[in-house]
């Protein structure tokens, strides 16, 4: 199982007389995570509900391994991309094992039954996000949090080479946060990640896109891409970009008490410098073309 490569090709989504995002492409090579940052109604959930096949874009293309995402069989796209959507819509009247179970329903005819490789399978997803003693407790009687890791265990149980997941930290303690971005950087799949935790997004992710008003408004290496000025420009608040002195990862710092609006910004960051001695390679888009730029590094495991 190998990694899957994404293109997003100029999307451009409305609703009625309200554009959703306009003109947006973004790329993923295989095993990159990737991720989508900006302010609340940037477009972020907007444009991962595009790529897995929920809100039909006006124009542009969502391009996986070289086929159209919107002209696949939905069982077939199921068998390459799994999301983990912030409001999961239901509430499932099933024990934690059943629901994550599911996911290996792209993999199975209509009257299949379980097999010893699913049972593995959910046994390891559910391990791998710290769940196992959830199996058997009712979904709907999880917190927040537990939920969320069992939303994640279901895309995992799916076998996916592309997982698309908008806001998975959503609920999480700080721990969870760390282990499930951990896990995104251990897993051989490419990975499109919405986040508002920027200094997470900076650790755990290879290059970021940044979306204001439905429009990529940066995008590159986190290092290059966080930067004083984007802060003020995009989020309206004034802060700092430094390098961490222990991870080396670019780290945000902000100025509650003071505004980004009405006066001079002062850009504070420190010269940037490769994260962990690590290299970035420029990579570009065998599908359609489109350059990605440098940033293929990764934290360590």
């Amino acid at each position: 199982m190998s990694a899957t490569e994404l293109c997003v090709e100029g999307l451009t989504v409305t609703a009625g007389a309200h554009r959703l995002i306009h003109d947006v492409s973004v790329n993923a090579a295989p095993g990159e995570v990737v991720g989508v940052v900006g302010p609340n109604g940037s477009g972020k959930s907007s444009l991962l509900r595009t790529v897995y096949r929920v809100l039909r874009p006006d124009t542009g293309r969502v391009i996986v391994d070289g086929a159209d995402a919107w002209q696949l069989p939905v069982r077939r796209l199921a068998r390459t991309l799994a999301a983990v959507v912030q409001e999961p819509g239901a509430d499932f009247d099933l024990v934690v094992r059943d629901v994550v179970a599911m996911g290996r329903t792209p993999h199975k005819r209509l009257l299949d039954g379980d097999t010893a490789e699913d049972t593995r399978l959910v046994d390891s997803a559910l391990a791998r996000v710290d769940a196992t003693e959830l199996s058997d407790r009712p979904f709907g009687r999880l917190s927040g949090g537990e939920r969320q890791r069992v939303l994640i265990a279901r895309a995992l149980a799916q076998q996916p080479t592309l997982l698309v997941l908008d806001e998975p930290t959503n609920h999480l303690d700080i721990r969870h946060q760390m282990q499930v971005l951990g896990l995104l950087r251990r897993l051989p799949t490419t990975a499109l990640v919405a986040l508002h935790d920027l200094n997470l997004a900076a650790y755990y992710c290879d290059r970021l896109y940044v979306l204001r008003d439905g429009a990529v408004a940066a995008s590159g290496p986190p290092r290059e891409v966080l930067t004083a000025r984007l802060l003020a420009e995009v989020y309206g608040v004034t802060g700092e970009v430094t390098l961490h002195p222990r991870t080396g990862a670019p780290h945000v710092t902000f100025f509650p008490e003071e505004t980004a609006s009405g006066g001079d910004v002062v850009v504070a960051e420190k010269p940037a410098a490769a994260i962990d001695g690590r290299q970035s390679e420029p990579w570009s888009c065998g599908a359609c073309g489109e350059g990605a730029g440098a940033g293929r590094s990764r934290p360590p495991s």
